[in-house]
């Protein structure tokens, strides 16, 4: 996409106190889905040559959710500023060979993908040696002022905390982005040079400006208006008003594209989630994560779907599917649980508080009430009764249970695993099963009842 080599250094090692939170920053969520990940999606659209990632506090968590970016990983510690960041990541960005870097603050979830390019495109059309975006705010708050030259050139930037309004009464509405784009070959030599002589007692990126342009370096600032877009995430009220303004954008892309989704304002869709023409939602209802609902796939009111695929079934309200695939013209609820690594085949039927694990329930088989199965293989035309539980953990392994085709399990049974039901096989209701039945075997594994004589008075 660029005429010249470019990395891009996103800083991920704040802990963002203003959120009140244990979290990382960048692990907060917009949909669901953590900052740093749109961020990441930003990068990759730009299809930068490397992303680096410089975490700090918190690290173990964001190496967790982004495992596959690893290799990239810079640890800082103590965090120290953004320039001491840079500072830690900077041997890896010059060993890469790159000419230029982009860097950017990971919680930045919505920076378009134009500003980019117009920073981009400015800073190597001017041969820039530092460059970043600006925009012009009502109210500059906290953000750091940007200090031109009575000629329009830049001159420096100054933190909120330090600064000084230059003439009495005066103020600058022009602020840094905290977007940046540094030729490595001379920037490199100004990266040591950087000091905590200020309010924060911090090691500031933005000081790197003041030092280009005190060594006649060319600095320039790419204004983007009131293009808010480029702040990052700093409060819960930011984080929720965020939220806010991009739940309704995918939900109206998703009906423009022949998704018929009813109660709009109440359907929360994440920016993963793939959805088929002609699928029909009523909210309130939720799809986070890389879901899929395809053709002819109904979903109810008072679901939640994550991570999940769901090829042309119905889902019955107050249901909630993470991490299973349900096939075609498959019944899943009301009140259903249907949990990581479940697999429904084609028209099998999941009823009223019946919670699944772990499990494949074959084709045309039903578990319609009250049911738990985790750790289990079930096969064709199976009928699961209310009641029925597999036994899959020992108190430290879990074991599979194996229900082969055609096999009617009574209400109220209890499998104990590891145990095999053979084909065509029918248990009592009532039963404790502890060990394999044969193939067409009537199994009754429950005591003999006794009637006795009740003596009243």
């Amino acid at each position: 996409m660029f005429n010249e080599t470019i990395g891009a250094l996103l800083l991920a090692g704040g802990k963002g106190t203003r959120l009140h939170s244990s979290r990382p920053k960048v692990l907060q969520t917009i949909l669901e889905t953590p900052l740093l990940q749109y961020v990441y999606d930003c990068f990759d659209a730009l299809s930068v040559d490397k992303i680096w990632t410089v975490v700090g506090f918190g690290h173990e968590a964001v190496r967790e959710a982004f495992p596959d970016r690893l290799d990239g990983f810079v640890l800082q510690e103590p965090q120290l500023g953004t320039g001491h960041a840079l500072q830690v990541a900077w041997p890896a960005i010059k060993e890469s060979g790159l000419a230029y870097v982009l860097v950017t603050n990971g919680d930045t979830p919505f920076v378009p993908e134009e500003a980019l390019l117009d920073l981009v495109g400015h800073a190597l059309a001017q041969h820039a040696d530092v460059a970043f975006l600006s925009l012009v705010l009502d109210d500059p708050g906290s953000y750091g002022r940007v200090v031109r030259k009575t000629d329009g050139s830049v001159r420096s930037i100054v933190e909120a905390k330090d600064f000084l309004c230059m003439d009495p009464g005066s103020e600058i509405h022009e602020v840094n982005s905290g977007i940046y784009l540094f030729k490595v070959e001379t920037v490199e030599q100004l990266l040591p040079l950087l000091t905590d002589d200020n309010a924060q007692q911090e090691f500031y990126i933005t000081q790197l400006v003041d030092l280009a342009c005190s060594r006649g370096m060319r600095v320039v600032a790419v204004e983007e208006g009131d293009a808010t877009a480029l702040l990052g995430i700093n409060t819960p009220q930011e984080l929720v008003e965020a939220e806010d303004r991009l739940r309704p954008q995918i939900v109206d892309r998703w009906i423009e594209n022949g998704v018929i989704i009813r109660n709009r304002d109440q359907v929360r869709i994440g920016p993963k989630v793939t959805i088929a023409p002609g699928v029909d939602i009523t909210g309130p209802a939720e799809v986070y994560g890389l879901s899929h609902l395809g053709v002819h796939t109904r979903v109810a009111s008072h679901c939640r779907i994550e991570d999940s695929e769901l090829n042309g079934c119905q889902v019955h309200s107050f249901s909630h599917i993470q991490g299973a695939v349900i096939e075609e013209e498959c019944s899943v609820g009301p009140f259903a649980r249907l949990r990581p690594q479940t697999h429904l085949e084609s028209r099998a039927k999941v009823g009223n508080f019946v919670e699944i694990k772990k499990s494949t329930l074959g084709q045309r088989s039903k578990a319609s009430h009250l049911t738990y199965l985790g750790d289990c293989v079930i096969g064709k035309d199976v009928n699961i009764g209310a009641g029925t539980i597999t036994c899959n953990y020992d108190g430290k392994n879990k074991h599979q249970t194996y229900i082969e085709d055609n096999v009617f399990i009574g209400s109220n049974t209890a499998m104990v695993a590891p145990v095999t039901i053979g084909r065509a096989s029918l248990v009592g209701a009532g039963s404790v099963v502890t060990k394999d039945v044969p193939e067409e075997t009537l199994c009754i594994a429950r005591a003999k009842q006794k009637n006795l004589r009740r003596h009243v008075g």
